[in-house]
């Protein structure tokens, strides 16, 4: 069995969902991890963050059933309302991300998300990657060179060959047999390991 996490890191409920997500693969050092991006702010969703007007709501419960934080830089960008999340462009750098180092993929998701919803960084830009790469103690060079090198296609369409359309979501894969999904949306830690220990037991 593998585990395949579907998110995306514009996705404040993927970002609520890391810490679960680092407390489960702690637990299974042992189980693989397939980490995939998916589309969230795509074509017509593209558009300064101002007209989604639920977010500051979303983010309220997200912190109530998390404990996630956002941090003053972040805030200040939601109030700004001008920036525009892209969610091709967090794919490209998150795969860049992987290809440099694909054994930490879960971590590196988690360091992605921290660097927007806590340090209010762009995902489109170059210099955040850098950023997350020495947090996570990689080359920042061999990660700016994978960004010219990697696209998001074919994490979107493993997202849409998985059937995933919401995010976070957690599948549970047995390969050549069948495909579970554990979770779509958020879940605690222990959660997760009692629907892991029903699938195996």
């Amino acid at each position: 069995m593998k585990l395949i996490y579907v998110f995306d890191a514009y996705c404040g409920w993927s970002y609520g969902f890391a810490r679960t997500m680092a407390d489960v693969a702690h637990r299974h050092p042992d189980l693989p991890v397939e980490v995939v991006s998916g589309g969230l702010f795509l074509g017509g969703r593209r558009v300064p963050i101002r007209q989604f007007g639920y977010v500051r709501g979303a983010n309220a419960e997200i912190t109530r059933r998390t404990g996630a934080p956002f941090g003053e830089s972040y805030e200040r960008l939601i109030a700004d309302g001008e920036f525009v999340m892209d969610s091709e462009a967090a794919a490209c750098g998150m795969a860049a991300l992987r290809e440099v180092a694909p054994d930490r993929a879960v971590r590196l998701a988690a360091l992605l998300q921290e660097a927007f919803y806590l340090d209010g960084l762009s995902l489109s830009e170059t210099s955040t990657y850098r950023v997350v790469a020495q947090r996570a103690g990689l080359d920042g060079d061999a990660v700016e060179a994978a960004l010219d090198q990697v696209s998001a296609a074919d994490d979107f369409r493993r997202a849409r060959e998985l059937g995933v359309t919401g995010y976070p979501t957690l599948l549970a894969d047995f390969p050549g047999e069948r495909i579970v999904t554990l979770v779509s949306g958020n879940a605690s830690a222990e959660e997760v390991e009692r629907r892991i220990g029903a699938l195996v037991s």
